[in-house]
Parts: structure tokens; sequence; C-alpha cells
């Protein structure tokens, strides 16, 4: 009769996990509107105003010195302007988990919106002031924002989240990414704000976003389990918790984090050189460093440079293609929506391997069709079924399971930390793949994608082998799932007596 109350719960454990309370899907898109949207929606935007911007700097120069600018001059600003948002994003990451910790995840967030809209501002008045230096510095201020925002928001996101729907919730990350790229490759349309007289406004539309978020997030609580283990507050853990889980369902996620916070009490929050440091976190560092290098070095990059051309070849008009490229745009999304409804009942390892495999074969194909691309006029259709393959594929498991395993491998006081590295060396890889990519694209032309097929065919391996399913597992069954493969043979005992004493307490209540 002891073990009664253990065997009443299990039926309430299962009911409980199946849908989200509202009030938790709300707090997840208020933080991801001015979060890893504004990520997304920048890359995508600038892409737009790129001739406008370029005659306004021309005039500006005319304006100061009384002669045209050169030509590679011109280049060289254009270049600084699109490439100083990756600077700002890796500044953004490598400060984002110290922000989380000393403001907490929801007023890190908030703190974040006043870069995006000091961004705005800036780049809004370029134009009237005639002072393109100021669009430089706009640029740099918005990714800073999204560098900043895509390490605080997932944190806030897998915080929230109930052990069952982490990884679907986990997913608003990417769902957000995908959204914010197609929304801004709708904006930039000539029929919006992609004339030649608008991309002020255009280039200012970030405020809207962090707008949103000022007026929002704050009626959402902070996360109840930094609330708990970083700061100790018991009283406004409980009522976040019931804010965001329901008075009838809070007390399952209360538990899983009192167990944490039991086991990491005395435990500081770990600065990023002390994670390299500890051979207990070593392999979950490596993962997330692979992932997150390889997020960017996968070939999703070469297959959009591509796509104009593959259009452009399967005989759609030049003035079409914007609207064609909005199809790639609206494809990634779709796939990032159902990626979120398959991760929970699939699993995470099943979808990353899965996705890295089949893009593998995607490059393989499409670098068979590019070479023989006029051989017959149905093998374009060929490359451009090859692009969409690819991008499915991509959504489905390398983009959003990456984040996803960044909140999981890792326990509360490692977590901000490793956020930081994550996500600086994501960054660090953006500007890499954007420098070299140029050059690789023009000595090794379509057979670039065989360095890409080596790359996901590596990492398909290494999560194989390595990377164990995390799926409906609390943060320290997945600590000690790796400790018992990768540690020493005392942490692998450790690992043992810690889950016996788990099931001895919840045996005793």
């Amino acid at each position: 009769m002891e073990f009664q109350p253990l065997l009443l719960r299990v039926p309430h454990i299962q009911r409980k996990s199946r849908f989200p309370n509202l009030t938790l899907v709300l707090a997840a898109c208020a933080a991801c509107i001015g979060g890893t949207f504004q990520y997304g929606y920048n890359i995508s935007v600038i892409n737009a105003p790129t001739k406008p911007v370029q005659s306004f700097i021309n005039e500006t120069w005319i304006h100061r010195y009384g002669t045209h600018i050169q030509e590679g001059i011109l280049t060289l600003l254009w270049s600084v302007i699109v490439s100083v948002f990756t600077l700002g994003g890796f500044i953004g990451a490598s400060v984002g988990g110290m922000l989380a910790i000393r403001f907490g995840r929801k007023g890190a967030l908030l703190l974040n919106s006043v870069f995006a809209l000091l961004a705005s501002l800036l780049m809004g008045l370029s134009y009237p002031t005639g002072v393109f230096e100021l669009l430089i510095v706009g640029r740099f201020l918005i990714g800073l924002n999204a560098g900043i925002g895509i390490c605080v928001q997932p944190l806030y996101l897998g915080e929230i989240a109930p052990k069952s729907l982490r990884g679907a919730m986990a997913m608003g990350t990417s769902i957000f990414i995908t959204g914010g790229i197609l929304t801004g490759q709708v904006v930039g349309l000539k029929e919006l704000l992609g004339g030649d007289d608008y991309w002020p406004i255009l280039l200012s539309t970030s405020c809207i976003p962090a707008i949103l978020q000022f007026l929002i997030l704050p009626w959402f609580p902070e996360s109840p389990r930094y609330l708990l283990i970083d700061k100790g507050d018991d009283i406004q853990c409980s009522k976040a918790l019931k804010q965001l889980h329901g008075s009838e369902s809070y007390h399952y996620e209360r538990e899983d984090m009192e167990q944490e916070r039991v086991a990491m009490l005395g435990v500081k929050p770990k600065k990023p050189w002390e994670l390299f440091m500890d051979p207990n976190l070593r392999w979950q560092l490596l993962t997330i460093m692979l992932l997150n290098c390889a997020q960017q070095l996968n070939g999703i990059n070469a297959i959009y440079f591509y796509a104009n051309y593959v259009f452009t070849r399967a005989g759609i008009p030049v003035e079409k293609i914007p609207y064609i490229t909005i199809g790639t745009g609206a494809c990634e999304c779709l796939t990032a929506l159902t990626c979120g409804l398959l991760v929970e009942s699939l699993g995470r390892r099943i979808l990353i391997i899965g996705g890295y495999s089949l893009m593998t074969v995607w490059c393989a194909l499409l670098t068979v069709t590019l070479t023989f691309q006029d051989a017959n006029p149905w093998v374009p259709y060929l490359s451009m079924s090859c692009v969409f393959a690819f991008i499915l594929s991509f959504g489905l498991g390398p983009g959003g399971v990456t984040n996803i395993l960044n909140t999981e491998l890792f326990t509360q006081p490692a977590r901000p930390a490793a956020y930081m590295i994550g996500g600086s060396v994501n960054w660090l890889s953006f500007f890499f793949i954007g420098m070299i990519f140029p050059f690789i694209v023009n000595g090794l032309q379509q057979y670039c994608f065989l360095v890409f097929l080596v790359n996901c065919c590596l990492v398909a391996i290494y999560i194989f082998f390595t990377v164990p399913e995390t799926k409906n597992k609390t943060f320290l069954q997945i600590e000690q799932e790796f400790q018992a493969l990768y540690g020493s043979k005392r942490n692998a005992e450790d690992a043992s007596v810690g889950n016996l004493s788990e099931l001895l307490n919840t045996a005793d209540m």
C-alpha cells in the first residue's frame, strides 16, 4: 500500500503531457518575437535594398567630396554593412549567458530589445541625415540583438517547458527564425517596402518585434528554474509554475526542479572556460560545438546561393524569381513546424541523423544534376527539386534539433556558459562561411557540394555513435547518462547511486 500514491500518479503524468497550457505557449511566442525572429528577419531583409543603399552611399560621397565613389570602396562599404551584423552577433552570443545570469532570462530579453530599438532608429535616420555610417552602427547593434536573442531565448524556452514537451517548445526557436526569414523576404518585395524609396523604412521595421516584446513579455513570469535554482526564490518559482502550467499540473515540474536544485547545491554558475576544464562535460561540449559549426557549414548557404541559378535554368523569368525564393522560405518554415510536431514522438536522434543523411544524398544528386544541366530539358527541374528537398531535410533535422540539444545536454549551472560557447561557434562559422564561400564556389563550382556532402555525412556518423536520445528525460538523467557512457568508473557508479536514490525517494513518498 505504501507504493499506491506512486502508482496513482502515472495516469496524471501521461495526461498532462499531451498539450501545453495556453499561457505557456503565449509566453514562448512573446519571447520568440523579439528573440530569434529578429535573427531570421535581419538576415533576409538586407538583401532587398542592395542597389538603393549603394546609390545612397554614392550620392552621399558626391555631396561630401564632389566625386563619385570608387567601385572598390563602395563594395567594401556595402560588405561592411552586411557583415558587421555577424560581428555584433558574435559579441552578443559571447555576453548573452552573462546577461541571462545577471538579469534573468526574461530581464535579459527585455533589455536586449533596447538594442533593436536603437538600431532601427539609427538606420532610419541614416537617409534624412545623409550619414551612411549610421547604417554600419545600426547593423552592428541589430547583430548584437540577434546574438543575445539566439542565446537567451532558447534558454528561456527550455526552462519554462515541461519535460514531456521540451523538444516541441524548443522548436519555437527554429520556427521563429524561419518565420523571420520568410517575413523579411515578403516585406522586401518591390510591391511592399522593397522599392527604391522605402529602404529606410524597411531597415527600421526591426523596431516592431521589439515593441511587441516590450508590450507582451512583461505579463509572463521569469523562468521558474532560474528563480528556484539560481535565485533561491521558492515563492516566486511556485507562482511562475502555476501561471505557466496550471495549478493542477505544476507539482510534477516542481519535483524535477527540486531534484536538480538539491543536486546542484553549492554549485555556482560556470564560466565558459570552466566548461573546457570539466572532464565530465567534455563530450557534451564537443557535441554542441560540432553541431553549431555544422549548422553553418552544411551547405544550406550554398543551396540559397545556387537557387537563383537553378530557377533561371528551369525557365523561370528573372522577375518572378523573388517569389519563388519566398517559396523556399515558406518551405523551411513549414518543415520547422513539422519538426515541432514530430520531435516528441520520433525523438531527437532520428530527426537529426535522418536530416543530415538525407542532406548527404541531396548534395550528391545536386552535384550530378548541376554538372549535366544542359544534357536534357528536364534536368534543371530535377535540380530545382533537389534544392527544395535539401531545404526540407535541413528544416526537419539540423535546423531545429540543434537548438534543442543545446538546452538538454547541460544542467542549470553550465547551461548559460554552454550557450555562450555554442552561440559564439555558430556566429564564427557564419562569418567564416561568408568569407570563404565565394572562393569555394569560384574554385569548385558545382563540386562545392561534395565538400558539404562529406561534412553532413561525418556529422550524422558522429551523432549516431556518440549522442544518446534525450527525449522525455530530465536534465539530470541526461547528465548521468553521459557520465555513464563517457565518464570515469567513479562517475558511472555515482550516477547509478543517484538513480537508485531517486527511486527510493519516490517510493517513500
